[in-house]
C-alpha cells in the first residue's frame, strides 16, 4: 500500500504509487512551526518558508519558479504551528529534478541580507492585511483565549515586533538547528518509483548520527469560566469565532469527533447551516472546523452574523451544541455523517497532492500513516453514543471561548450573559 523507509541520519522517506495519473506530488516536510518558537523568534519559522524560495546554492529565485512553472508544475509551501512544508505538483518526468530543487532549498538557502530585509517588509504588510480582514484576525483574537501566554495562542506569522527583530544571524542559526535529516519526511504520491526515489534522497542528504526530534512545549489548558472577546470595529456585519477545548490528532475517538463537526456544521446539510441561515436568515456564512495538534485540539463555530441579531445567532447555536450533549443523533443523520465524512477522504485521495500531503502530515507528526480501509473500519465502529460522549466532553459551559468583531456597543454585558449551553 505505502512504502516508507527510515534513512540511518533519521529522515523518513514515505510514498504511495497511483496508477492512472500523470502527475506526482511531493512534499519536504519539517518537523517546525509556530509551537518551536520562544516569544523573541515568534514568525521565524514562516520567516525562514518565505526565505527559502529567494534562492538556494544550485538555484537561483528565478530558476526555482521557471524549473517548475516551466513545465506545467506549481510550488508552494505553507507553515503551521507544527509543520512547515514546501511541496510541488508536477508532470512525472520530472520528479527528480522537483527532488533536487526543495532539497537545495531545505538544506542550502542562501539567506541573503537584501532579501531578508525585503520579505520582512513583505511579511509585515501580510500581518497588516491579516488584521484588516476581520473574518480573519477575529481567530486570532479566539486563539488568545484559548491558550493565552502560550506559542499556540500567538499568531504563526508573528508580531510587528518579534518580526521586526528577526536577523540573518537567528534565521541561520534556526535553520541549521531544526532542518536537521531527523526532521524531515520526503512524502510522493502518483507515478513514483519508491527505490530510486529512496536512492536518490540517500544522495543527497548526508549520512549521519540520527539526531533527537525538534521539541515544543506542552500545552496548559485550565479555563474555569467562560470567556468573551470583543474587537470594536465599524463593520458591516458582526464576525464571530468560537471555540472549545477538544481532541488531540490521534485520540481514540477523533472520528466521533469528525461526525459531530458534520452534523453540526460542515456542510449545507448541517444543524446550525440549517438552523442558523436556512430557517431563520440569522446569517450568511456559518460552519464549523477542527484543528488538530499533537496534545490538544479546538472545535470552533465560525460565522458572520446580521449586527443587529448577534444576541439571538448566539442563543440559537448554543442551544444546537447543547442539543447533543443530551440526546442521540438521529440514525439517517447520523449514516449520512458516516458517508460523508468516508467520501470527502475517498475523493480526496483520489489526487495526488490530498494524498501526499495526508501521508507527509501522518508521519511527520506521527511517524505512521493510516489506509483508506484502516479509515473505513475505524469508522464504521463509531457508535451514536460514542458522538455524545465526545460532544459532552467539549461543550462545556465552563470552556466557553468567543471572540466577536463589529459594532457592538454596549452589547457586551448582555452577550456574556448568553454564554450558556444549556
Amino acid at each position: 500500500m505505502y512504502k516508507k523507509n527510515k534513512l540511518n541520519n533519521g529522515l523518513r522517506i514515505i510514498s504511495k504509487r497511483l496508477d492512472g495519473v500523470q502527475s506526482v506530488s511531493l512534499g519536504v516536510w519539517i518537523n517546525t512551526g509556530g509551537r518551536y518558537e520562544t516569544a523573541a523568534q515568534k514568525g521565524i519559522s514562516h520567516f525562514l518558508e518565505h526565505l527559502l524560495f529567494k534562492g538556494s546554492k544550485k538555484y537561483s529565485c528565478r530558476a526555482i519558479k521557471e524549473s517548475v512553472e516551466g513545465v506545467g508544475g506549481s510550488l508552494n509551501g505553507f507553515t503551521s504551528e507544527e509543520l512547515t512544508c514546501y511541496l510541488v505538483k508536477i508532470p512525472n518526468r520530472y520528479l527528480l529534478s522537483a527532488l533536487d530543487i526543495l532539497s537545495d532549498i531545505v538544506a542550502n538557502p542562501c539567506l541573503k541580507q537584501a532579501d531578508i530585509e525585503k520579505e520582512k517588509t513583505v511579511i509585515l504588510e501580510e500581518l497588516k492585511m491579516y488584521r484588516d480582514l476581520p473574518q480573519s484576525y477575529v481567530y486570532e483574537l479566539l486563539d488568545e483565549l484559548l491558550w493565552p501566554a502560550q506559542a499556540l495562542g500567538s499568531p504563526v506569522i508573528g508580531t510587528v515586533e518579534s518580526v521586526t527583530n528577526i536577523n540573518r544571524q537567528s534565521l541561520k542559526y534556526y535553520q541549521a538547528s531544526h532542518y536537521t535529516p531527523a526532521n524531515i519526511v520526503i512524502s510522493a504520491a502518483g507515478l513514483v518509483n519508491h527505490d530510486l526515489l529512496v536512492k536518490k534522497v540517500s544522495a543527497i542528504f548526508p549520512s549521519q548520527k540520527e539526531a533527537k526530534l525538534n521539541t515544543f512545549i506542552q500545552v496548559l489548558e485550565s479555563q474555569t469560566k467562560p470567556q468573551l472577546k470583543i474587537f470594536h470595529k465599524d463593520t458591516e456585519q458582526t464576525h464571530m469565532a468560537l471555540g472549545f477545548h477538544a481532541l488531540k490528532r490521534d485520540h481514540p475517538l477523533r472520528h466521533a469527533q469528525g461526525i459531530l463537526h458534520i452534523i453540526l456544521g460542515a456542510n449545507m446539510s448541517s444543524r446550525l447551516f440549517n438552523e442558523v441561515r436556512e430557517k431563520r436568515g440569522l446569517s450568511y456564512e456559518i460552519g464549523t472546523a477542527l484543528r488538530r495538534f499533537a496534545d490538544t485540539g479546538a472545535f470552533l463555530v465560525h460565522a458572520g452574523i446580521d449586527n443587529s441579531k448577534v444576541e439571538d445567532a448566539l442563543s440559537l447555536i448554543f442551544k444546537e451544541l447543547g442539543k447533543t450533549r443530551k440526546s442521540l443523533l438521529r440514525p439517517d443523520e447520523f449514516r449520512r455523517a458516516k458517508e460523508f465524512y468516508l467520501g470527502q477522504l475517498a475523493l480526496a485521495l483520489e489526487d495526488t497532492m490530498e494524498y501526499m500531503l495526508w501521508m507527509g502530515e501522518s508521519v511527520a507528526c506521527l511517524d505512521k500513516v493510516y489506509t483508506l480501509k484502516q479509515v473505513i473500519r475505524e469508522v464504521d465502529k463509531v457508535a451514536l453514543e460514542d458522538v455524545r460522549r465526545v460532544a459532552g466532553q467539549i461543550f462545556n459551559n465552563k470552556a466557553i471561548n468567543l471572540a466577536l468583531i463589529g459594532p457592538l456597543g454596549s452589547k457586551e454585558k448582555n452577550i456574556y450573559a448568553r454564554l450558556n449551553l444549556g
